[in-house]
C-alpha cells in the first residue's frame, strides 16, 4: 500500500483531506516535470472559480462528490487512489453530518440545504449586504410557514467561506409542537458550548459563567450562529456573540422588537413568495415537465396556497408521491375548501392551509383518520404509544400500524422510537377536525380514557419509584405499566403531558382524577427538583378535593403542598397548609396522616435551625406513627429525631436512634428512608471524628439517591461528604464532591449553591456543615 493510500485511510477531517489533496498536487507536478498546477490553472481547466479552488485545497469547503472526483483525476490520482480518496471524502462528510468537531475541524452544524431552493433573490442579496454593516445579529421574522428557516439555512450554506471558523445551528423550539417547553437560554448555552468542543464536565453550571465562556470562545472567530425558532428576545440575548466577526442569524414568528431596539439586531421581514417564485418552487419539487403540461393548474395551486412556502411544499409532496394524480384534480381539491386555521390566514381568500393538509388526511384509513383527530386533544407536545392507544380506545397492537400510517402520511413525526409529535399547525388542524367530525360524547370519552390512562400509569410509576407509598385508596396499579427502574425516566418523559392532564382533568370536572394524578406526581417532582410544578399541581389537587368535599383527600393535598413550599423556602405559607392538614387528620382520626404533619413540621423547623423544637415534633410523630401501626413512618421519624439530636451535639443518643432506624428500614425495604438515614449516620460519624466511617456511609447514601433519581438529596449529601473529605485533609476529593453538588444545585436554582460556591472559593473555610438534609416526609 503506497503512502498516499495510507494517508487517505487515516483522513477524518476536512483539513486532513485537504493535506492529502495538496500532496497529490505536489506529486503530479513532479511526475509531469512541470510547475505544480496553480489554482487559476485548475479553475480554467474545470470552469470553477479561482476562489473556490482555494477553499477546497485549504480545507475550508468540502467539494461536492462530482467536483471532488474531477479534482482528484485532474491531480493524477490512480484508480485505486480515486476510490480511496472518494471513501475519505464520504467519511469526512459523515463526520460533519454527525455534528461533532473532530481534530482541527471547525464545527459545521447546518442542516442540509434544500435540494430545490426557489426564489428569495432579493432577500438573499439583502442579507449579503448586511455583512458590511458589522451587525452582531440579524432577525428574520414572518408568519408561520413563510420559509424563515429554509432561507436562513440556504443563506448560511452560501456563507461558509465567509465564516470559515464554523457554523452552529440551534433549534430554540419557541414555536411549534414543543412551544410549551422552549429551550431555555441556560440549556441552549450548554448545547452551544458542547458544539464548540467544550467537554460536558467543563461546561459551567452557572448561567452567567456559561454565557461568558460562550462569548470568550467566539471572540475573534468568524463564525455564524443560526438561532432558529426563537420565541422572545430574552431567550436569544444570552446567545448573541459579544464582539468580533461572529454573527447570529435569528428566525422567529415574532419580530423580536426588543432585540432590535436594545441589542442593535437588524430586522428582515419575510413576506409571501411572489408568483414567479411560487411557480418555481412547485415546479422544482414536482418536475418542470409536469408543471409545464398543466400551467393553468399550477397557477391555481399557487393562488389557493396564497404563495405560502409551507402550503406549496405540502401540495408538492402529495403530487410527487402520487405521479398519477393530475395537477388539475389537486387544484380542484384546494380551491373549494374553507379556511379554519387562524394561524395561516392571509389577505388572499384562497389561502386555505387546512385543505393543503386535508389531502393527506383523506387518504388515511378511517381508523387512522380517527386517531389523528383525537390526537388533537392530547395536552402534551408528544404522544406515546400507550397514550395513543388510550385516547383512541384501541389495543396497542391495533394502534401501532395506525401510527405508522400517520408517519408515512407525514401528519405526525416520530422524533424518536415510540414518541410521536405534530407540528402546531397540524395539531390545530386535528383539533378542528375532531370538533367538527366527532360528537361531543366521543371527545369526552377520549379525554376520560386519556386521563384514566395517565392516572393509572402515574400511580404505577409512583409505586415503582417509592414502594413504601400508600396508594391512598387508589386501585392497585397495573404491575407492568412501568418497568422496574424506569419510573423516574418515565415521569420525566411524560412530565409536560402529566401536568397538562391535571389541568385537563380539572377542566373536564374530573376532580377525583386530578387529585389522584397530582398525588402520583409528587415524589418525582420533589426528587427532580421541580418544586414549582409540585406546588402548582398540589394547588390544583387542593381545589379538586374541596369541590369533591373529600376531607381525607383535602388533608393529603394540603400536606403535600406544604412539602413543595418548604423546599422553596416559603415557610410561613407551608406552616399554614400543615396546620390545615393536621386539623383535618385529627378530625378524621387519621393518626398516620397527623404523624406525617408532625414530621413535616420538624423538617420545616430544621430549615430554620430550630433543632430542639424539631425534636419535639419528631417525638410526637413517633407516638402517632405507633398509634397508626405505621413502621415505615416510625423508622423515618426515628431517623429524623436522631439527625436533629446530632445537630444539637447529642451524638451518642443520635447514633442509637439512627442505627435503629436503619435496621428497621432495611427490613421494610424503604429505599428512600435507608438513603436518608445513611446520610444522617455519615454526619454523626463525622462529628465523632470517625472520618473513614462517615465517608463510607455518605458514599452508600449517594449511590442510593442516584438510583432513585433524587437529585437534590444527592447534591445535599455530596456537600457533607466534601466536608468530611476536607476534615480528613483530602482536598482534591473534597473539591470534587462540592463541584458535583454545585452542578446540580445550580440547575435546581437552589440557594445552597451560593454556600457551596463559597466552600470552593475558600477551600472549605466556614461552617463544617450546611443546614441538614431535607429528609423526605413519609409518603402518603
Amino acid at each position: 500500500m503506497d503512502e498516499l493510500l495510507e494517508d487517505a485511510a487515516k483522513v477524518g477531517t476536512m483539513g486532513q483531506l485537504a493535506r492529502v489533496l495538496r500532496e497529490l498536487r505536489v506529486r503530479e507536478s513532479g511526475r509531469a516535470g512541470q510547475p505544480r498546477l496553480t489554482y487559476r490553472r485548475i479553475a480554467a481547466l474545470t470552469g470553477w472559480s479561482h476562489g473556490i479552488v482555494g477553499e477546497y485545497l485549504a480545507g475550508r469547503v468540502l467539494p461536492p462528490t462530482d467536483r471532488f472526483d474531477e479534482l482528484v483525476r485532474l491531480l493524477g490520482a490512480t484508480p485505486d487512489e480515486q476510490r480511496a480518496l472518494a471513501s475519505a471524502r464520504d467519511r469526512v462528510e459523515e463526520l460533519r453530518a454527525a455534528g461533532v468537531p473532530k481534530g482541527d475541524e471547525a464545527p459545521r452544524q447546518l442542516p442540509a440545504d434544500l435540494v430545490m431552493f426557489a426564489g428569495r433573490t432579493g432577500q438573499l442579496a439583502h442579507l449579503d449586504g448586511l455583512l458590511d454593516r458589522r451587525r452582531r445579529a440579524i432577525v428574520v421574522s414572518g408568519t408561520a410557514g413563510v420559509g424563515k428557516t429554509a432561507l436562513a439555512v440556504h443563506w448560511a450554506h452560501r456563507m461558509t467561506s465567509t465564516f470559515p471558523d464554523g457554523q452552529l445551528f440551534l433549534d430554540l423550539r419557541g414555536f411549534g409542537p414543543s412551544s410549551r417547553d422552549p429551550v431555555s437560554p441556560f440549556d441552549a448555552l450548554g448545547v452551544a458550548l458542547g458544539l464548540l468542543g467544550v467537554p460536558p464536565a467543563q461546561v459551567p453550571a452557572d448561567a452567567g459563567a456559561r454565557a461568558r465562556r460562550y462569548r470568550q470562545l467566539l471572540r475573534d472567530k468568524r463564525m455564524l450562529i443560526v438561532l432558529d425558532n426563537a420565541s422572545t428576545a430574552e431567550q436569544v440575548r444570552p446567545l448573541l456573540p459579544g464582539t468580533g466577526a461572529a454573527l447570529a442569524l435569528v428566525t422567529s414568528r415574532s419580530d423580536l422588537t426588543e432585540l432590535v431596539a436594545a441589542d442593535g439586531a437588524y430586522p428582515v421581514t419575510l413576506d409571501l413568495l411572489d408568483v414567479g417564485e411560487a411557480r418555481a418552487l412547485l415546479a422544482g419539487r414536482i418536475g418542470a415537465a409536469r408543471a409545464e403540461r398543466e400551467p393553468a393548474a399550477v397557477d391555481a395551486i399557487v393562488a389557493a396556497c396564497a404563495r405560502l412556502p409551507l402550503a406549496l411544499s405540502v401540495v408538492a409532496a402529495r403530487a410527487a408521491l402520487h405521479p398519477d394524480f393530475s395537477l388539475a384534480a389537486i387544484a380542484a381539491d384546494l380551491t373549494g375548501a374553507r379556511s379554519r386555521l387562524d394561524a395561516l390566514r392571509s389577505d388572499d381568500p384562497k389561502a386555505d392551509v387546512e385543505t393543503v393538509f386535508s389531502w393527506s388526511y383523506q387518504r388515511l384509513s378511517p381508523n387512522a383518520q380517527r386517531l389523528f383527530r383525537l390526537g388533537g386533544l392530547h395536552p402534551g407536545p408528544q404522544l406515546g404509544i400507550a397514550a395513543a392507544a388510550a385516547i383512541a380506545g384501541l389495543p396497542r397492537e391495533t394502534v401501532l400500524p395506525l401510527l405508522a400510517e400517520l408517519v408515512r402520511a407525514q401528519l405526525v413525526i416520530e422524533g424518536r422510537p415510540g414518541r410521536f409529535g405534530m407540528h402546531d399547525l397540524l395539531c390545530a388542524y386535528a383539533a378542528d377536525l375532531t370538533r367538527v367530525a366527532d360528537p361531543a360524547s366521543e371527545r369526552a370519552a377520549a379525554r376520560k380514557r386519556l386521563i384514566s390512562h395517565y392516572v393509572e400509569a402515574a400511580t404505577a410509576a409512583a409505586m415503582a419509584l417509592n414502594p413504601s407509598r400508600d396508594p391512598a385508596g387508589l386501585p392497585a396499579p397495573a404491575a407492568r405499566k412501568v418497568p422496574d427502574g424506569e419510573a423516574a425516566a418515565w415521569f420525566e418523559e411524560e412530565r409536560t403531558a402529566l401536568i397538562g392532564t391535571v389541568q385537563l382533568a380539572v377542566a373536564c370536572g374530573a376532580d377525583r382524577e386530578a387529585w389522584r394524578l397530582a398525588w402520583a406526581m409528587a415524589d418525582h417532582l420533589d426528587r427532580s427538583g421541580r418544586w414549582g410544578d409540585w406546588i402548582a399541581t398540589q394547588r390544583a389537587a387542593v381545589g379538586a378535593a374541596e369541590r369533591l368535599g373529600d376531607r381525607a383527600a383535602l388533608a393529603l393535598a394540603h400536606r403535600s403542598l406544604s412539602g413543595g413550599l418548604i423546599r422553596s423556602g416559603r415557610h410561613e405559607e407551608a406552616r399554614r397548609h400543615l396546620r390545615v392538614a393536621f386539623d383535618l387528620f385529627v378530625e378524621l382520626a387519621d393518626h398516620a396522616g397527623a404523624a406525617r404533619c408532625q414530621h413535616a413540621l420538624a423538617w420545616l423547623l430544621e430549615t430554620q435551625d430550630r433543632f430542639a423544637e424539631a425534636v419535639a415534633h419528631d417525638e410526637r410523630a413517633l407516638k402517632l406513627f405507633g398509634l397508626a401501626d405505621d413502621p415505615v413512618g416510625q423508622a423515618r421519624a426515628l431517623n429524623s429525631a436522631g439527625w436533629h439530636r446530632a445537630r444539637l451535639g447529642h451524638h451518642d443518643v443520635a447514633l442509637e436512634c439512627c442505627e435503629e432506624a436503619l435496621e428497621l428500614q432495611r427490613a421494610l425495604g424503604d429505599a428512600a428512608g435507608v438513603a436518608a438515614t445513611l446520610d444522617s449516620l455519615g454526619y454523626i460519624h463525622h462529628r465523632l471524628g470517625d472520618h473513614d466511617r462517615a465517608i463510607e456511609r455518605y458514599q452508600d447514601a449517594l449511590l442510593r439517591y442516584a438510583e432513585q433519581g433524587d437529585r437534590f438529596n444527592e447534591a445535599d449529601t455530596s456537600i457533607r461528604l466534601g466536608d468530611t473529605w476536607a476534615a480528613a485533609g483530602r482536598w482534591d476529593q473534597a473539591r470534587a464532591a462540592w463541584t458535583r453538588s454545585l452542578s446540580t444545585l445550580d440547575v435546581l436554582a437552589h440557594p445552597k449553591a451560593g454556600e457551596v460556591r463559597s466552600r470552593l472559593q475558600h477551600r472549605g473555610a466556614g461552617p463544617t456543615t450546611l443546614s441538614g438534609p431535607l429528609l423526605p416526609i413519609p409518603a402518603n
